[in-house]
């Protein structure tokens, strides 16, 4: 979790009422002195929050925990305790108070040389890596002679000099004479010193990465700009954003992050030439994109931390829907929804006629563009062109007999028809029969199969200039792409616009009569010019742009609002707002953890993921036995 996530948090926390959270302590305290109850570590740690519930669980590690919120240290945890515990994770700044009181060990207030040397001793990392505690980074902080308690102020740059002190000390422990160290031997660092900073992507290719570049020998200064590079993932991946405008597949540059690195003095070229060649491993392509740096973010789930499962009802909060919905049913609702704005427009055939046309035309190129998508999210532009034809295509599908029943009401009183001869809706569905309902049809998929392969492309990549940093785009820029991408769409499409009109109204008296779409074209251009094709592209284009501008807005503001995404394979939460959720994957859900202590078992976590500091979770033989 960042620090700004931390402190968005935080900020939104509100202390428990005292009188609720002591009966919530009453419900798990199992030791009674004096007339008051006090909790175990274990009542705290296991029962309480829900961390190490594995049997062989290591009660070195659940005590030490305990400790933090054991001011006395008496092995005991008072009301009071608890209460104070739970003001201070209301707290911004609590998870470095949280690791302080960790090597606090008797509660003085300060951490002794023996306090720091206890703790780091019961790290995982220090059975596998030595540390050298007579160094000078130990005579700085706690003085020559050792005796200089270190102070809460002072702590948290004692804590960020450790991590950089280990990591010194493992490669010069591990160095060969010329200096260097194997590549074999730097992975091995990398996974006990730094498992907390790498993803799955790069556990995977670590030792790919740096065969490759060093030719199985890594030298200091790579070393520590691979360091640089794990500690600065999500700076490094905002930057790639920021350089990117928003577009996840753009490709870029080494220049372009080093443009927007220059005032990091810590990225370095060479820390960008290893990002570069990290996320352009599997592509080979020179360049990379944000999805490419999004992978060397590592994603930690914090109630997995100290716990072999989440807690059950984080998973209740939000169920998403099942990921095998039909585009049918995408459809059907979109009809639903846009049915119901276009009952304000006040016009039968335009309620009959396009609603069902843009929410089958939407979600059909969306469903598509989501079938050809990569792996990684990707859709290349011909492919691009393909889905949104099929969005053109299932429309005049389905929609053909509702455009030409539609058609034929708008100009029944041009015709004249009165009284027993007055046009219905079901008179032109009996007159016309199944087959006169598709009468046009090809001139249909002549017009909406290019209108659409053009008309979505050209949306999706003009939205990519309105996004912001963070590849937002806000209603003005969603309207103004939407019009945009009109304009040459409806221009290019009249010619078929216009056969499929002459086709689908009926002929008056002494009218010319077409057999067909290529009957038609002749006849248009033999009687009346090539100029007759493109009569009313003006109009056309003054109509299709806003009333686009308006649907694409409707439909993307709709995903917003009710927090969905019809462009996967199902109904899932829309990543965009996924910031704007009350839901936050870090804050327990359950009924008893409230107020501060809704984040108790993330700012613990917060000892391993934040700060490195990784304490054994299972007994000494359950972790040899879970090694094997």
């Amino acid at each position: 979790m960042s620090e700004l996530a931390i402190k968005r948090v935080t900020a939104s926390l509100r202390p428990a009422d005292p009188t609720e959270l002591r009966t919530i302590f009453n419900k798990y305290a199992t030791v009674e002195k004096d007339d008051e109850k006090f909790m175990t570590p274990v009542n705290l740690i296991r029962d309480y929050l829900g961390m190490q519930k594995v049997e062989e669980y290591n009660e070195t590690t659940l005590n030490l925990l305990a400790g933090c919120v054991d001011q006395t240290k008496d092995g005991l945890i008072s009301f009071s305790e608890f209460l104070a515990f739970e003001a201070l994770l209301c707290n911004p700044g609590a998870q470095h108070k949280i690791v302080f009181q960790l090597f606090d060990l008797d509660g003085k207030g300060s951490v002794t040389f023996d306090e720091f040397e206890n703790v780091i001793k019961k790290t995982t990392f220090f059975s596998k890596i030595n540390f050298n505690f007579d160094t000078e980074f130990v005579k700085t902080y706690f003085g020559v002679d050792k005796k200089a308690h270190v102070r809460f102020d002072d702590f948290s740059h004692l804590l960020q000099d450790l991590e950089k002190e280990y990591q010194r000390q493992a490669f010069f422990q591990s160095k060969m004479p010329d200096g260097e160290i194997t590549a074999v031997k730097f992975a091995e660092i990398m996974k006990v010193l730094r498992g907390h900073k790498l993803s799955p992507f790069v556990r995977e290719y670590l030792l790919t990465a740096v065969s490759g570049e060093g030719g199985y020998r890594v030298s200091y200064g790579y070393y520590r700009a691979f360091n640089i590079m794990l500690d600065h993932a999500q700076v490094l991946h905002d930057m790639a954003i920021k350089a990117a405008k928003g577009n996840r597949f753009k490709e870029l540059k080494k220049a372009d992050i080093l443009n927007e690195a220059k005032a990091d003095a810590e990225i370095t070229p060479l820390v960008i030439d290893i990002l570069f060649h990290l996320c352009d491993l599997e592509n080979r392509r020179g360049r990379i994109t944000v999805s490419d740096v999004h992978q060397i973010v590592p994603r930690r789930d914090v109630f997995k931390v100290f716990s072999t499962e989440r807690i059950e009802e984080e998973q209740m909060i939000i169920k998403p829907k099942d990921e095998e919905v039909s585009a049918l049913w995408k459809a059907v609702e979109q009809v639903y929804r846009f049915g119901l704005g276009s009952i304000a427009g006040g016009l039968l055939p335009q309620i009959v006629g396009v609603a069902p046309e843009k929410a089958i035309k939407l979600t059909t190129n969306d469903f598509v563009r989501d079938v050809f998508r990569d792996k990684d999210g990707f859709i290349s532009l011909p492919l691009e062109i393909v889905a949104g034809g099929c969005g053109g295509a299932a429309q005049v599908l389905f929609t053909n007999p509702l455009e030409i029943v539609k058609i034929r009401l708008q100009v029944a009183g041009e015709v004249g028809a009165t009284g027993k001869d007055k046009v219905t809706a079901l008179r032109v569905i009996r007159e016309l029969g199944l087959t006169g309902l598709y009468k046009g049809a090809r001139a249909c998929f002549l017009r909406d199969i290019p209108f659409s392969g053009i008309y979505f492309p050209a949306y999706a990549h003009l939205k990519l200039h309105f996004t912001d940093e963070n590849g937002h785009v806000g209603p003005g820029g969603l309207f103004v792409s939407a019009m945009m991408a009109g304009v040459p769409a409806a221009a290019l499409a009249t010619p078929a616009d216009v056969i499929k009109t002459r086709l689908q109204v009926k002929a008056r008296s002494g009218q010319q009569t077409y057999r067909g779409v290529f009957d038609c074209f002749r006849k248009i251009r033999k009687e009346e010019g090539g100029r007759a094709f493109w009569k009313g592209t003006g109009a056309r284009v003054f109509r299709s742009s806003p009333q686009f501008g308006v649907t694409l807005l409707t439909y993307e503001l709709l995903q917003r609002v009710f927090k969905v995404d019809f462009s996967g394979k199902g109904v899932i939460l829309h990543e965009a707002w996924s910031e704007k959720r009350s839901y936050n994957p870090d804050i327990s859900l359950h009924p008893d953890h409230i107020g501060g202590m809704r984040m108790a078992v993330a700012s613990f976590a917060g000892i391993e993921t934040r700060f490195g500091l990784c304490l054994p979770k299972f007994t000494h033989a359950a972790a040899e036995k879970k090694a094997k």
